[in-house]
């Protein structure tokens, strides 16, 4: 975004997280599909390998269906309060105000480290509140959490 609080500018998240879990998706369902092609052939009944197929076509269908879910993850940083979008089946838009937030954390895993990702999570009042925003560089998560903040206090000290 190039203006703070600058009405329609939707950021995306970063292609690290789409790689991150293709290969996850691709560690799961690789030796299930091995297993299932190789072990009837090396038992003599290469005819029993067609049932393979069906955990390639799921992989191929779950590596298509992980591209359209990365793509429609989305957020937009407004003068009042953050929206938080993503969703292709059923779209979901979060709509947290500054002044509702009670923390904001940036956290990173093992294999998000590994692909250089961090993740923004804000807690508010709401217990159904669903508010993260996976897939970001670090420096942006960082850079989200210190504003998120300083607007959060800003905005509660007025109620």
């Amino acid at each position: 975004m190039d203006e703070a609080g600058e009405e329609g500018t939707w950021r995306g998240v970063r292609p690290g997280l789409l790689t991150m879990r293709r290969l996850v998706l691709a560690l799961w369902l690789g030796p299930v599909v091995l297993a299932a092609a190789v072990v009837p052939a090396l038992l003599g009944a290469p005819v029993w390998s067609l049932p393979a197929l069906a955990p390639l076509v799921l992989g191929a269908w779950g590596w298509r269906a992980l591209g359209r879910n990365w793509r429609s993850w989305r957020y937009q940083e407004r003068d009042d309060d953050l929206l938080i979008s993503r969703g292709v089946l059923w779209r979901q838009l979060t709509v947290v105000p500054y002044g509702r937030m009670q923390l904001v954390e940036v956290t990173s895993g093992p294999l998000d480290r590994k692909f250089d990702l961090a993740r923004v999570q804000l807690h508010t009042a709401a217990a159904a509140s669903d508010a993260t925003i996976p897939g970001l560089e670090p420096a942006e998560a960082e850079r989200l959490r210190d504003r998120l903040t300083a607007l959060g206090e800003a905005r509660s000290a007025g109620l």
